[in-house]
């Protein structure tokens, strides 16, 4: 495995829930600190989807095989890598619902983080949105200015 450790720091942010919506990542070589950011949007989305596109924008924007220390917000981008996702690829990306199975909200995506998660050794840390981390404060900053340009 490489050598090479970074930070990435990641926020989607929504208008409504579905509605415009924007994702940012801080991307932070540990040994150079250098910093890559990049931010993202869509006019009608939802905030999970951002959340997700957040870390697999900043997952493809690595060059090599990393070691990644992931902060987020999100809960559901931090279960879904922990817990979730085992139990939802072991079932064929489906869940329970009631007496039957379904697929899982957002497959594309997760399936795209999923190939991303093989490449690298991704360690997740939850980070409490809007409490003064400062990276996290950016992203949401970031994310929600990406979005701006399609509300009226």
């Amino acid at each position: 495995m490489s050598d090479v450790h970074v930070h990435l720091f990641t926020d989607g942010a929504c208008s409504g829930n579905p509605g415009p919506g924007g994702w940012a990542y801080i991307l932070r070589h540990l040994r150079t600190g250098k910093e890559k950011r990049a931010t993202g949007a869509l006019a009608e989305t939802t905030n999970n989807q951002m959340e997700l596109m957040a870390v697999i924008e900043g997952l493809k924007a690595l060059q090599r095989r990393c070691r990644v220390m992931l902060f987020t917000d999100s809960q559901y981008v931090g279960k879904g890598i922990t817990e979730w996702m085992p139990n939802w690829k072991s079932n064929n990306w489906s869940r329970r619902s009631g007496n039957k199975r379904e697929p899982i909200k957002n497959l594309e995506l997760w399936q795209s983080l999923d190939k991303l998660l093989e490449k690298h050794t991704v360690e997740f840390s939850w980070v409490a949105g809007h409490s003064g981390h400062e990276e996290n404060e950016q992203c949401d900053s970031m994310a929600v200015a990406a979005y701006q340009r399609f509300r009226s």
